[in-house]
C-alpha cells in the first residue's frame, strides 16, 4: 500500500506532457482582399461569374505581348514607361468588369472615404460600362476585324512593313494568338453590363 501511495504522489508531482493545440492558419490580407474583390453578390449565376473572370484574362495576352517592345534598341525613355503603363492600365480597366458581379460594384468599399458602405448609384456604374462596351466592341471587335481583312490600319492607311501581323512565321502567329482574345473584351463587357442593369432593377423593384 505504501508503494502504491508513493507512486501516486510521484505521478502528481511529474509535469504533464505539453500538447500543442492545432493552429488554424489565417489567410493573408492579400488573399482576403483577392477573395473579397471576386466574391459575387447574391443572384449572380455561375455563367456570369465566369464571364466576368474571363475579361482580365482575354486582355492579359496582349498586355504581356507588348512588354518586350519596351526593351528594344532605340526606344526612348518615354516609350519605355508608356508601354508597361499601357499594359497595367489595360488590366486595371479589365478588372473593373468584375465589379459588375461583385459586392463592391453595388456598395462602395470601406477604403473609399465618405462613400464607404453607401450604395453605388446604378447609373454611376452602368453608364461607364455601357460606353466602354460600345467603344471596345467598335474598336477591337468590328474595326479590327474589318481592317485585318482589308489590310489597313484603323485610320484606313496601308499597314506598315514592320506591322507584327505582316512579319510572317512564328512572330505573326504569336501576335494573332495574343491579340485575337482582345476582340472578346467589348462583347463580354456588354453581357455583364446588361446583366448588371437587370439585377439592380430587379433589386430596386423588390425593395419598393
Amino acid at each position: 500500500m505504501e508503494l502504491i501511495a508513493g507512486l501516486q504522489k510521484l505521478r502528481t508531482r511529474m509535469p504533464l506532457p505539453h500538447v500543442d493545440t492545432p493552429v488554424v492558419a489565417r489567410p493573408s490580407r492579400l488573399h482576403s482582399a483577392w477573395r473579397a474583390a471576386h466574391r459575387p453578390v447574391t443572384g449572380v449565376s455561375r455563367r456570369l461569374q465566369l464571364t466576368a473572370y474571363a475579361v482580365p484574362l482575354v486582355v492579359l495576352p496582349s498586355s504581356l505581348w507588348r512588354l518586350p517592345a519596351a526593351f528594344d534598341e532605340g526606344v526612348s525613355f518615354g516609350e519605355r514607361m508608356y508601354i508597361p503603363s499601357l499594359s497595367i492600365v489595360s488590366e486595371l480597366l479589365a478588372f473593373t468588369a468584375i465589379g459588375l458581379i461583385a459586392h463592391w460594384g453595388e456598395v462602395f468599399p470601406r477604403w473609399i472615404p465618405r462613400l464607404r458602405g453607401r450604395r453605388v448609384p446604378t447609373k454611376a456604374a452602368l453608364i461607364p460600362a455601357a460606353l466602354g462596351a460600345t467603344i471596345l466592341t467598335l474598336t477591337f471587335t468590328i474595326l479590327a476585324v474589318v481592317n485585318e481583312i482589308q489590310g489597313t490600319t484603323i485610320r484606313g492607311d496601308d499597314l506598315p512593313d514592320d506591322f507584327p501581323g505582316e512579319a510572317g512565321g512564328w512572330e505573326a502567329a504569336w501576335f494573332y494568338v495574343c491579340y485575337t482574345p482582345l476582340t472578346l473584351w467589348g462583347p463580354l463587357l456588354g453581357v455583364l453590363t446588361i446583366a448588371y442593369y437587370k439585377r439592380r432593377r430587379a433589386n430596386r423593384s423588390a425593395a419598393t
